[in-house]
């Protein structure tokens, strides 16, 4: 949206479609020249091609006379390329809750560190219900903190104990260093 508050058109702008009066002209040669809209769009009729705005901010505006559907394939090919590059990192979930048995805690644990190993996000997440949300906070980081003493992959914290709509969540990722953080959450023993 602008600041007008009305949407902006993200569609190509070619041939009449375009507003400018005078326009910076890229020829498929190479070339360049500043003309008239009119002129250029003569131009790239005699031509048998399109003109299609590029830069509508720049100063005149910049438009190319080429074909319009090669142009929007090589766009849409770019994108996909752009798109195939990108590393997209998937969190991963374990709950836990207060009363979770030790033989849970080390399974889960397991299981956190295989997703480690495999690059992905971990997010540890001891849930929360009724009486439980008042308990004492160090108790419950402290029981969070015995999860995360498990793991046997290097992790760092990437976001630290945070309130979560169903509890308290820690976030970890793998440490590219491989070496064990200091900031990991210590845990005290329990004394019953």
């Amino acid at each position: 949206m602008n600041k007008s508050g009305k949407k902006q058109d993200d569609r190509l702008r070619i041939n009449e479609g375009i507003r400018a009066a005078e326009l910076r002209v890229l020829i498929d040669g190479g070339e360049s020249k500043v003309m008239k809209r009119d002129d250029a769009v003569k131009l790239a009729n005699e031509l048998g091609l399109d003109l299609i705005e590029i830069s509508a901010n720049a100063k005149p505006p910049v438009a190319k006379i080429t074909d319009y559907g090669k142009f929007v394939y090589n766009q849409k090919k770019k994108l996909k390329e752009i798109k195939a590059k990108q590393h997209i990192v998937e969190v991963k979930n374990i709950q836990i809750r207060v009363g979770t048995g030790d033989a849970d805690l080390e399974l889960k644990a397991k299981k956190a560190s295989e997703w480690i190993k495999d690059g992905q996000r971990v997010k540890a997440e001891l849930y929360l219900r009724g009486r439980a949300k008042y308990m004492d906070k160090k108790f419950l980081h402290d029981r969070l903190g015995k999860v995360l003493s498990l793991i046997t992959e290097d992790f760092k914290v990437v976001d630290d104990y945070k309130k979560s709509p169903k509890g308290i969540a820690i976030l970890i990722e793998p440490d590219k260093n491989k070496k064990k953080p200091e900031d990991a959450p210590k845990i005290t023993e329990e004394k019953s």
